[in-house]
């Protein structure tokens, strides 16, 4: 049986599609405690029932949002690691931190609800996550940086979490840090790409130069 999130994702122009849209901003807004469905309706412009008919309560909205997200940056992480594949380690980090930097700025939902649901004081708890560990070991895996994604250091790990964490928080602070270095914003994306890699390569490649 076909699922409401594999409809809306067959068919971007249907009503499933323009409320799960809205919902993954609403989401990364507000977090799920802070959304009800009447908001997301309102900014959708159909009523409470419409929405309900074509996803259930808030919490089966949300946690198809999130399986969404999950399968978005899955996908994401695939085309990036063919992009990389064979280039020497400085590349390969170099070009991962700029497509993963503007794919997140693209969708700076995906940020907002991963710093919510992890560093929030009030943490949805059900049936769906984020698959922050295992993207999180693929992401080590396909930089080469361990072998097995089953069995990444606890130091790549860390790395790793660094780097993206450093992403989310860059997106999200996007309204407040632009004005503090007074630059545009495809200033700011190319100084937050700048950055990130002055700060974080060097971690991965010490080891390398020594």
């Amino acid at each position: 049986m076909t699922t409401p999130l594999e409809k809306a994702r067959k068919d971007p122009e249907s009503m499933k599609a323009r409320i799960l849209t809205v919902a993954r901003r609403i989401f990364g807004e507000y977090g799920f405690h802070g959304t009800t469905t009447r908001m997301i309706a309102q900014q959708v412009g159909i009523d409470i029932s419409t929405l309900h008919y074509h996803w259930g309560g808030k919490k089966d909205l949300y946690e198809a949002v999130v399986v969404d997200i999950n399968k978005d940056l899955g996908r994401q992480l695939i085309e990036t690691e063919k992009a990389i594949h064979g280039l020497p380690l400085t590349e390969r980090l170099e070009i991962g931190i700029d497509r993963m930097t503007d794919y997140l700025f693209a969708n700076p939902d995906i940020s907002n609800m991963i710093l919510f649901r992890y560093f929030g004081k009030t943490r949805y708890e059900g049936n769906a996550d984020f698959s922050v560990p295992e993207f999180t070991a693929d992401i080590a895996r396909s930089m080469g940086l361990a072998r097995d994604k089953r069995n990444v250091p606890p130091e790549t790990m860390m790395k790793v979490l660094a780097v993206m964490n450093s992403i989310h928080a860059f997106i999200a602070g996007e309204n407040f840090f632009c004005p503090m270095v007074k630059v545009d914003r495809k200033r700011y994306i190319a100084l937050v790409k700048e950055t990130l890699k002055f700060v974080h390569i060097p971690a991965f490649t010490l080891n390398e130069t020594c």
